[in-house]
């Protein structure tokens, strides 16, 4: 089942989290939001001039848009659609990243290494918090973001 959601200008310019908010709250008043595991897709409606040569991860109001779902769920990447992008998308609006014609979107790597230590801490305390294994899915998650993390890592990191 893949989830939806529809952003357009106005949420961005309104930091409007409410399209997030209800399907969120639903899922958790259903007990499905272990189910919803790489399910989330976004549809991004930003009116600009047709001009305009940016990317929307170079746009300030989509990406502040962006850092404010962040720090209201931390643990959102769980429920991106990974295989479809959505996962580089939503890293791209949150670390500097260049992009290149032949080799695609460049991150800063030390900055890509902070967000995905601090998303490997967040999403295995939620994910335990769940009742969901994490050391295969932190590592996949990792291995999309382009590090390969070993199992000792996760053997040094103490049980909160």
């Amino acid at each position: 089942m893949t989830i939806t959601i529809a952003l357009n200008t106005e949420h961005f310019h309104k930091l409007d989290l409410s399209p997030v908010h209800s399907v969120i709250s639903q899922l958790l008043q259903e007990g499905a939001i272990a189910t919803s595991e790489q399910q989330f897709n976004f549809v991004i409606n930003y009116q600009r001039d047709p001009q305009d040569p940016r990317e929307l991860s170079e746009i300030p109001e989509v990406r502040l848009w962006f850092i404010r779902l962040d720090s209201c769920y931390p643990w959102f990447p769980f429920l991106l659609n990974w295989k479809q992008g959505e996962l580089a998308r939503y890293t791209a609006m949150l670390v500097p990243h260049q992009f290149h014609r032949t080799e695609g979107i460049q991150y800063n790597p030390e900055a890509l290494e902070i967000f995905l230590m601090h998303k490997i801490f967040v999403l295995r305390d939620w994910l335990h918090q769940q009742g969901i294994s994490s050391k295969s899915r932190l590592m996949s998650m990792s291995q999309m973001l382009g590090y390969d993390l070993v199992e000792e890592f996760f053997i040094s990191i103490p049980e909160e």
